[in-house]
């Protein structure tokens, strides 16, 4: 009889369990969870859709269900799947271990080893192995919050994000699938195949790929460039950018560009800045200046405008030339900077302006084409081409090629003069000290009673080679070689015809007498046809050196 008791009991058991579970079966036989609605507004509930083993108990483990086997959850249009997860049904959440999966839709896939998941706050907390998926962009970290409200998932303790071309790492950072954005923060690094790009703060799109910079950031190119910026933005396939702030760009050939702004294309190597510029070259010690300007680093040509100007400072005395636009060339592995129109310059021991200029880094020489004027101490010097050579420490020459003159200021009326076919000012100590003229040398000098200091009279003179000599800035004595001939005119017999050579003109209104003085901008009659015949003359001369 108690036997029989008990199998009663055991029967009577199994079937109160199985009532219990075939009111949790669909038409599939899937095991399903369907807890009550909930009434807050927003949220929605969590279902269980299968499971191939559920537990409970009671005692132990109060409003948890316990499941193992292919289980399968779904909120709203997401499905989590996973090894084996506590279901807490009356709080509309779950923990989910082992081979866990979340799929949403047909592009968003997240995986981990771990997730706990609160359906009333629609976040995904993911831990250990995480990777989230979306098309071809894959996010990978230890630690994973995905907020499906917001459609955003945030890292905190290091994550990187891959796509078809970049490769993106931070200590912390917010992806959103919907629209490919996500922003970096604190040790960002980008590898790209061409490049690395390193930042405090970075924003990309994964679908553009398009960097969004929004700090300060290296992008670096190895043995070749090195860009640097705090806002922009960077078009990672194409290599093209826009720099906004602080920025610059600097090649290995010492060539080195800032602007306010500046557009760059690295396949073709042109860079244009805007506002502010400087385009300098750190090895030659040459800075051209403005608010516009070009710079290919393939061909090594640039073009400078708006407030154009260069300063060359390989020695203390820096040289200051302004043009209406400065052009730069390569001349092996030195540059030629042309100036072209209304050229002006201002160095402390020579001053000068020109049609255009041309500064060569090789010899340190500036060649001065048409209606040339170089000032040095109280002398003016003109010809036809002018070139100034600078050998630092305050020392150099002047050369001029062609109708060279030379004429000093003695009072309002007299000037001394000197006038041949080639003339050499030298220059030391930031003084003039030597004027040597070779061919049809001649000279107009006013030489001075040492006992009164009043003018003995014009001292005219011919040669064919000259040498004067200055002291303090002031013609002290000329040497005339060879069969000199010449006449001494007292000062009351000096007419008008006498005082002048032909060619004369003092033009001491357009001298620069400071640095600033080279943005002056004056109005002279310059033929233009004469100045391509002088530019023709010296290029040719320049080709056959």
């Amino acid at each position: 009889m108690a036997k029989v008791l008990l199998r009663i009991l055991i029967l009577a058991y199994v079937c109160v369990v199985s009532v219990s579970l075939l009111a949790q079966k669909d038409n599939t036989g899937m095991i399903i969870s369907y807890p009550e609605e909930k009434k807050k507004e927003g949220e929605t509930l969590i279902y269980l859709e299968h499971s191939d083993l559920l537990m409970f108990d009671k005692d132990r483990l109060e409003d948890i269900q316990v499941l193992q086997g292919n289980v399968c959850f779904r909120h709203d249009d997401v499905f989590m799947y996973c090894d084996s997860a506590y279901f807490y049904e009356k709080e509309n959440s779950l923990d989910a271990f082992s081979n866990v999966r979340i799929v949403q839709g047909d592009t968003l896939f997240i995986y981990g080893d771990v997730l706990y998941y609160d359906g009333n706050t629609s976040l995904a907390r993911l831990r250990r192995n995480v990777r989230m998926e979306n098309r071809s962009s894959v996010l990978t970290t230890d630690s994973l919050n995905y907020d499906r409200k917001a459609d955003v998932g945030y890292y905190f303790n290091g994550g990187k994000l891959t796509d078809q071309l970049n490769e993106l790492v931070s200590e912390w950072g917010f992806y959103y699938p919907s629209t490919n954005v996500a922003t970096f923060k604190k040790g960002v690094v980008m590898t790209n195949p061409n490049f690395v790009m390193t930042s405090d703060t970075l924003n990309y799109n994964t679908n553009t790929e398009i960097a969004d910079i929004v700090g300060p950031t290296d992008i670096i190119y190895e043995e070749e460039t090195h860009i640097y910026t705090e806002r922009g933005w960077y078009d990672t396939r194409r290599e093209y950018s826009e720099l906004l702030q602080n920025s610059y760009i600097e090649h290995q050939d010492t060539k080195k560009m800032i602007g306010d702004s500046i557009l760059y294309d690295k396949p073709s190597g042109s860079a244009w800045a805007f506002q502010n510029i400087e385009l300098a070259d750190t090895l030659k010690d040459v800075s051209l200046f403005g608010h516009y300007g070009y710079y290919n680093e393939i061909s090594k040509n640039g073009i400078i405008t708006d407030s154009a100007m260069m300063m060359e400072y390989s020695s203390e005395d820096t040289l200051y030339l302004h043009a209406d636009t400065l052009y730069l060339f390569p001349d092996s592995v030195f540059n030629i900077v042309e100036a072209c129109y209304n050229a002006r310059f201002y160095r402390n021991d020579v001053q000068g302006v020109a049609d255009s200029m041309a500064y060569t880094s090789r010899d340190s020489v500036l060649h001065m084409l048409y209606d040339p004027i170089v000032w040095s101490d109280k002398q003016q010097i003109t010809g036809d081409t002018i070139r100034a050579y600078s050998y630092g420490e305050g020392a150099g020459l002047v050369y001029v090629i062609n109708s060279a003159f030379a004429c000093q200021m003695c009072d309002s009326v007299h000037f001394n003069q000197i006038s041949g076919k080639e003339m050499f000012a030298h220059i030391s100590d930031d003084t003039l000290r030597l004027v040597e003229v070779k061919g049809n040398t001649e000279s107009i000098y006013y030489p001075i009673d040492e006992a009164d200091g009043e003018f003995i009279g014009l001292n005219k003179t011919q040669s064919s080679y000259l040498k004067a000599y200055f002291k303090d800035g002031d013609l002290d004595r000329i040497v005339l070689f060879p069969s000199p001939t010449g006449n001494l005119y007292p000062m009351d017999k000096i007419t008008s015809e006498l005082l002048y050579f032909p060619g004369f003109s003092w033009k001491i209104e357009y001298r620069p007498n400071k640095k600033e003085d080279i943005f002056l901008r004056f109005e002279r009659n310059i033929n233009k046809e004469e100045d391509k015949k002088v530019r023709k003359r010296s290029s040719n001369k320049k080709q056959k050196e």
